[in-house]
């Protein structure tokens, strides 16, 4: 086998998962509930795959994707309810907003060099205080729920008959999201970021800015997260405060770790296999045993921990590793030489 198939192994799978996805639809359109779940597990995925930008190749430990994403809601819901701005247009507005209040608490934060768990409390403190300002805020809504107008299907106004169109909105997303990961990768930018998630002050005496990276990182980890945020609220079809969410966050960062950090492809892959689990033993249990889901959910978690804990896209990563070595040695080897008979 040619050497060069074997790097096209990956985007033969991932070629794969993406007709699957693609035609997933096709058999649950018939069950609303069901596209809404595959729907949710999709958005996820766009969430992790976004924070691994800055979790991932960056190192840090941000637990804020709640504050992004409740931003993008409020200001893609208000917009389409005061100003009837539609949700295309203001899901990236929500993502514009979400960049400046990742401006406002990166600078400071980097400035001052906090990093680690330091990094992380201060994160998951911005999405609780944000969702305490919103709920005394009165001109967006204050502590009530507020409703989006209900419109009969319109593209406009993002409002459709049937979840599927958000699905296929989220599929589209995270493909972008799967190309931006691709490019800062192989970017400067992306080599400095794996630089300092190894080490930050070597990275320094090397030459690489610290607190620029960082923030570049932010800034595009918040946008994406802002215009998901927009999405999120035209699916909900309402906003309250409670779209800032610690848990989420939290969740977020659970998905990208488990994923696996710094790997493209590695927290799309935690949260198709963790939010599918969660969503179906929710729909299976959660009726009659209430919480259990949970406990079984947790079990998965501490299984993935123990069993690979570099992450679920690592132990694809060695596989691939182990083919290519197996048809290396073969290549070098050559083809058995004849044996002819005297």
């Amino acid at each position: 086998m040619n050497i060069k198939k074997l790097f096209s192994v990956k985007s033969l799978f991932l070629l794969i998962l993406l007709i699957i996805a693609m035609v997933i639809p096709i058999f649950i359109r018939d069950n609303n509930y069901v596209t809404l779940l595959v729907t949710n597990v999709l958005l996820y995925a766009v969430l992790a795959t976004a924070w691994n930008i800055i979790g991932g190749m960056g190192g840090q430990l941000d637990l804020s994707a709640g504050a992004y994403l409740g931003i993008g809601s409020y200001t893609t819901a208000t917009l389409l309810m005061r100003w009837n701005v539609s949700p295309w247009l203001g899901m990236i507005a929500g993502g514009l907003i979400a960049m400046i209040l990742a401006l406002i608490i990166g600078i400071p934060l980097f400035r001052f060099k906090i990093r680690e768990v330091w990094y992380a409390l201060s994160s998951a403190a911005l999405v609780e205080v944000l969702r305490v300002a919103f709920t005394m805020w009165e001109q967006v809504g204050g502590p009530s729920e507020r409703i989006l107008p209900s419109h009969a299907w319109s593209m406009y106004h993002m409002r459709f008959d049937t979840y599927m169109p958000f699905y296929y909105i989220l599929l589209g997303m995270l493909l972008i999201a799967l190309i931006v990961n691709v490019i800062i990768r192989r970017s400067k930018l992306g080599y400095s970021l794996l630089a300092l998630s190894e080490d930050e002050d070597a990275a320094s005496v090397l030459g690489v800015n610290p607190r620029n990276s960082k923030i570049k990182a932010l800034l595009i980890y918040a946008f994406m997260v802002g215009i998901v945020g927009g999405i999120d609220v035209c699916i909900k079809g309402n906003v309250a405060p409670k779209a800032f969410s610690g848990v989420q966050s939290t969740e977020v960062a659970i998905l990208g770790i488990v994923g696996g950090m710094g790997i493209t492809f590695g927290p799309m892959l935690g949260a198709i296999l963790l939010v599918s689990v969660r969503e179906i033993l929710r729909a299976k249990l959660g009726g009659g045993l209430e919480g259990l889901y949970m406990v079984v959910y947790a079990t998965v978690l501490i299984m993935v921990a123990l069993f690979s804990p570099r992450g679920i896209a690592a132990l694809l990563q060695d596989g691939f590793e182990k083919i290519k070595t197996r048809f290396t040695k073969k290549e070098k080897n050559g083809p058995p030489a004849n044996i002819t008979s005297v």
